[in-house]
């Protein structure tokens, strides 16, 4: 049994709402990223809580361009009744500096004086707040993901049954390889004895030699015919592709790179269609290795 984080998708989504006053929602979003890029959204009054924050996100994410959202719903304390006495003390002040700067300075009227931004608005417990917040980010981080593994596991579905079809084809180019490669020496046989037999007399081979001759020339393109070795790396992969799928963890950079190794072996196997009909499995390995590899894109 398999231990330690999931595989997760960098995709996800998943917010949370405490509605004690002031009311607080943490939303978290997830796309695909190269590295680990962290947006923070946060009211002012929350700033000095992002590095927690911050740490927090670093902790339990590796990959992904992820967006974190808070908002602070303080309509309770911007209806108060009476005024804020710090903000109230803080016009005051500002009031009285510019009446001495600016003597002629018409006074504001009332209707400016109570739409001061904060004057009747409570003040809230900051720490108490921090504490809220961050409790309630982690409980949307686990929801978030919990959002990315069950996209992950979705993800894995596919990728096995690109798998599945990758060894598919590999199969059965095994089982028909020595057929394909047998009938191919048998007609580079022929084509170099008919070639050698068109030969003037003075130029012609003993027949010894022209065997000779002949066994070689099928031995140097036996072997660039032959893909048993192709094969055998192409399964080893895909098998290294499904022990990183079921394991644990970040895996999106390890399987990317083992697109690359498998995609070689397609290429390596398209090359030597020359020699065996192997063209068309090459391309349908090819259209799966890109399937797969673009999907792979989407795993942390």
């Amino acid at each position: 049994m398999t231990t330690g984080p999931a595989v997760q998708s960098m995709t996800g989504y998943a917010m949370r709402t405490d509605n004690a006053q002031p009311a607080l929602s943490v939303e978290f979003r997830g796309v695909n990223g190269r590295f680990l890029d962290l947006a923070l959204r946060i009211p002012d009054e929350l700033r000095s809580a992002e590095p927690a924050l911050r740490d927090l996100l670093r902790g339990r994410l590796a990959r992904g361009k992820v967006e974190c959202r808070v908002n602070l719903h303080a309509d309770a304390l911007r209806n108060q009744t009476t005024p804020n006495p710090a903000v109230l003390q803080a016009l005051t002040a500002s009031l009285t500096a510019l009446r001495q700067a600016l003597p002629d300075l018409a006074p504001p009227n009332a209707a400016q004086l109570l739409s001061y931004p904060g004057l009747f608005a409570g003040t809230p417990n900051l720490e108490l707040l921090q504490v809220r917040l961050l409790e309630l980010a982690a409980q949307a981080l686990d929801d978030f993901i919990a959002s990315r593994i069950s996209e992950g596991e979705r993800l894995k579905v596919v990728l096995h049954e690109r798998l599945d079809a990758i060894e598919a084809i590999a199969d059965q180019l095994r089982v028909r390889a020595p057929e394909m490669t047998a009938e191919y020496q048998r007609k580079l046989t022929e084509r170099i004895e008919q070639g050698l037999s068109a030969l003037p007399a003075s130029q012609s081979l003993a027949p010894a030699e022209l065997a000779a001759r002949v066994t070689q020339e099928v031995s140097i393109y036996g072997l660039r015919a032959d893909v048993a070795e192709e094969i055998d790396r192409l399964l080893g992969h895909v098998t290294e592709c499904r022990n990183r799928l079921n394991g644990t963890g970040p895996v999106g950079k390890r399987l990317d790179f083992l697109m690359q190794e498998l995609n070689r072996e397609a290429n390596t196997l398209g090359s030597k269609a020359a020699a065996i009909d192997l063209t068309r499995a090459a391309v349908d390995l090819k259209v799966l290795i890109e399937q797969i590899r673009e999907q792979v894109q989407n795993l942390e």
